[in-house]
């Protein structure tokens, strides 16, 4: 089986700086990868890369099998990646159902030329059901997001890229500041994202985190590849050992 995203030989440089260095990375559908490493080890570079926010100075990136050039996020959009950032990108003052059709509100007008009017009722049912399949439950559809919880606005950013037809969505650090139950909650939708099909690349410091859902491990230093693991087969201690640069040979 081909990978949905394969990476191979990806270089950045930002002056004299190289962010990147022959960097390698593939993903399959139906599959949780983490991408871990300490601070400057060019796991933002790389997910930028992905997002279409920074191109490459070398490499190849191929999505479902051909040589793709992901130049902006539209790009990356049209390919069907989408990327949740810390921030979210919510409206905190729109509802759930703004914040999930913000930018593809479903919209008519019974005549040429006339305003064209939300369809609300068919809004309403979508984000129902896209919430629903993600076992994600909110108050009510119409709450603005900012009386909502950090892990039910995650949820509600997640749902957006599945409405949108993303077929890989890279989640950049979704348990950052949340409590031990809304982590909970967050990690579990990890989880069914892979088992609806989806590829998921999950950013994480938390070693606890990646180890509870992820199927593999990709491990960056200093902008390169320092380890790639079955999660089932390494230990954690194993994974700091590549993130620090003590462990020399890292397995695959």
């Amino acid at each position: 089986m081909l990978p949905l995203l394969a990476i191979s030989g990806l270089q950045k440089r930002y002056g004299g700086v190289t962010a990147l260095r022959d960097v390698n990375l593939d993903l399959y559908s139906g599959e949780v990868v983490a991408l871990v490493g300490d601070n400057g080890a060019g796991k933002s570079t790389l997910i930028k890369t992905i997002a279409g926010v920074v191109r490459p100075d070398e490499g190849e990136i191929r999505f479902e099998g051909r040589p793709v050039a992901i130049d902006t996020p539209h790009a990356a959009a049209a390919l069907g990646i989408a990327t949740v950032y810390q921030d979210l990108a919510l409206c905190e003052n729109l509802d759930v159902v703004a914040n999930l059709f913000l930018g593809s509100e479903i919209a008519s007008s019974p005549f040429p030329g006339v305003l064209r009017r939300l369809r609300e009722p068919e809004m309403e049912r979508r984000a129902s059901d896209a919430l629903g399949s993600l076992g994600v439950e909110v108050p009510t559809l119409r709450r603005p997001v900012a009386g909502l919880s950090g892990g039910q606005r995650q949820a509600i950013a997640v749902a957006r890229a599945l409405l949108w037809g993303a077929k890989l969505i890279v989640l950049d650090e979704p348990t950052a500041a949340l409590g031990v139950k809304q982590t909970e909650q967050v990690l579990a939708l990890t989880r069914r994202l892979a088992e609806r099909g989806k590829a998921v690349l999950l950013v994480s410091h938390s070693l606890p985190d990646v180890f509870a859902v992820a199927d593999r491990i990709c491990v960056l230093r200093l902008g390169a590849n320092a380890g790639r693991f079955e999660r089932r087969d390494v230990e954690p201690s194993q994974v700091v050992a590549a993130m620090t640069g003590s462990l020399t040979v890292a397995a695959r």
